[in-house]
């Protein structure tokens, strides 16, 4: 009888078992013939075993549950980081310097500097404004005031006067009253007509009833220092000017023909640059265009040592740097990890190499730092490791043309890249990495071929921030006026864009190169100009470019 009970009981137990790992919620009802032979003495025996089961049930069932519980926190720890990031983009300070809890050993050792000029550093004294016009103002002594007050006896002049200087800046509207005159022949010869005029101004807008500095002022205020127009005609009122709206936007669109061919002579230089830093902005433009939804469009720049080039397009999409640069050949360009540049780079199969910015690298790190306070110290010693790698290569630099000093200081950057490498590797390997710390160092290894292109490059900088300080202006002048209104609007301010960061990066200056170009344009007809190689800095001999640097006589300016 014991042997048959325990003959069941495994066979109830296996039965038992199964049902339980399949997660069953109740056990499986036996046949009544095994039921009853089990004896009354074994029903203890019987419990127990159920017992057991059940407990082997809901231990696996609380394992998956906290398995769960830790996936849906590691979960809500993304998501909470994820809202801390947004909301320091859009309420936190914009710097990148490290959070200050993280940084307190190198904060003692490196104390913070004061802003402004530091004590005991010498002064560059008062500036001098010998290139402004002088008028000269004489002050005298009142009559009353000219004789000694004991004696009453007078003074006499004495040679030379005590000079002192005040600079004063007057801006005033007025008209140019164009007078020609009129004559009138002695002769009766027939060919000659009754009355001779003298010839009229040439005019950049025939019949245009404002000269050309307004438009001057319309274009630099606009789009050098990004202040919306309506600003601009205030601030005309003040001494007296009144102009509408409407009449700077028809200006505007007559002036935008003429600056074609000098922003495709630009275009044209850029495309021949053998290193580019590119990078992309929103830019909105309130026009309904056909196959176009929305108003966002996009701002390109492609800049370089000798010219800075800003396009507009709908899309952000690759197919604007591969229509910009679909001749480059042996090109380095400076990028972000934006999927449209490596489409770039796959389809010119290594004629365009990319160079990544270490400056989003270290960014992906801060971020981890001020979103998950939790692993603050491990970002930041990356970030530690990546300021050390900007250090050693700012020495570098410092020292290209002496050989021996580039020599030991390259030898130092490379050992220190190697360092670098190995530590990213090694902690690759942990199979217990977070995955938080895995998701940034993956992305560091895959573009680590083309991090380290400034290394055979010295003059590549380490970033893109060029770029990215290329388009500050026109990102102001986005949240300023808005964009543009129409696409032949969003098309003159590309094409200023170019222009005036052309002339800042040559050092001239915008408002001599626009007095000069409009005067060409206006004894052209108004028409653009056929050939504009003389207006490019790069065609222009030392003394021509000199001459465009300085500002512009005050005659011009009438």
């Amino acid at each position: 009888m014991y042997c048959t009970t325990i003959s069941t009981l495994r066979r109830f137990s296996t039965i038992a078992h199964h049902c339980f790992t399949s997660q069953f919620n109740t056990l499986p009802v036996l046949p009544n013939p095994i039921i009853s032979s089990i004896c009354s003495q074994c029903s203890l025996r019987q419990e127990n075993l159920i017992l057991r089961n059940e407990m082997a049930y809901w231990r696996s069932m609380h394992q998956r549950s906290k398995a769960r519980e830790e996936q849906l926190k590691e979960q809500l720890k993304e998501l909470q980081a994820k809202l801390k990031l947004r909301e320091q983009q859009l309420f936190g300070h914009k710097s990148e310097q490290s959070p200050g809890g993280s940084e307190k050993h190198s904060s003692q050792s490196h104390p913070k500097k004061p802003r402004g000029q530091q004590p005991g550093a010498p002064g560059h004294g008062r500036r001098h404004h010998d290139q402004l016009p002088v008028k000269e103002e004489l002050y005298e002594l009142p009559p009353e005031e000219r004789c000694c007050p004991n004696c009453g006896l007078p003074y006499v002049s004495f040679p030379g006067t005590e000079d002192s200087e005040v600079v004063e800046v007057e801006v005033k509207a007025h008209v140019r009253r164009i007078k020609r005159k009129r004559y009138q022949p002695t002769c009766s010869c027939p060919a000659l007509p009754g009355i001779i005029t003298a010839a009229k101004p040439a005019r950049l807008i025939p019949k245009g009833g404002y000269g050309d500095s307004v438009r001057i002022e319309v274009l630099l205020d606009k789009f050098l220092f990004y202040r919306p127009t309506c600003r601009l005609l205030k601030s005309f009122e003040l001494p007296g000017l009144q102009i509408s709206q409407g009449t700077i936007t028809d200006g505007l669109k007559r002036l935008a023909v003429l600056f074609e061919p000098v922003y495709q002579a630009i275009v044209e230089k850029n495309q021949q640059e053998k290193h580019l830093h590119a990078d992309e902005t929103r830019w909105m433009v309130f026009e309904e265009v056909q196959g176009k939804v929305g108003y966002r469009w996009y701002v390109w720049v492609f800049k370089s040592e000798s010219s800075v080039v800003y396009i507009l397009d709908k899309s952000r999409s690759s197919t604007v740097p591969k229509a910009h640069l679909k001749d480059a050949v042996d090109l380095i360009l400076s990028v972000d990890r934006y999927s449209a540049y490596k489409s770039l780079a796959k389809e010119k199969d290594g004629s365009v190499r990319l160079s990544y910015c270490w400056a989003h690298v270290r960014r992906d790190f801060l971020d981890l730092a001020k979103t998950r306070p939790d692993q603050q110290t491990w970002a930041m010693e990356w970030v530690t490791r990546i300021d050390s790698l900007y250090h050693i290569n700012n020495q570098r630099v410092k020292v290209i043309e002496q050989a021996q000093l580039f020599a030991e200081a390259d030898k130092q950057l490379r050992k220190t890249l190697e360092s670098f490498r190995e530590t990213l590797d090694s902690q690759l390997e942990n199979k217990d990495l977070l995955t938080v710390r895995r998701k940034v160092l993956n992305s560091l290894k895959e573009h680590w071929d083309g991090l380290l292109i400034f290394v055979d490059h010295p003059e590549i900088p380490m970033d893109n921030n060029p770029a990215e300080r290329a388009l500050r202006g026109p990102v102001v002048g986005r949240k300023n006026f808005y964009g543009s209104g129409m696409q032949w609007s969003g098309e003159l301010a590309v094409m200023n864009f170019t222009l005036f960061q052309t002339l800042v990066l040559w050092k001239m200056n915008p408002k001599t190169w626009l007095l000069r170009f409009f005067r060409a344009c206006a004894e052209n007809g108004g028409k653009p100009l056929q050939d504009v190689s003389m207006f490019l800095p790069w065609n222009m001999d030392k003394q021509e470019l000199e001459s465009y640097c300085r500002a512009p006589p005050s005659e011009d300016s009438s």
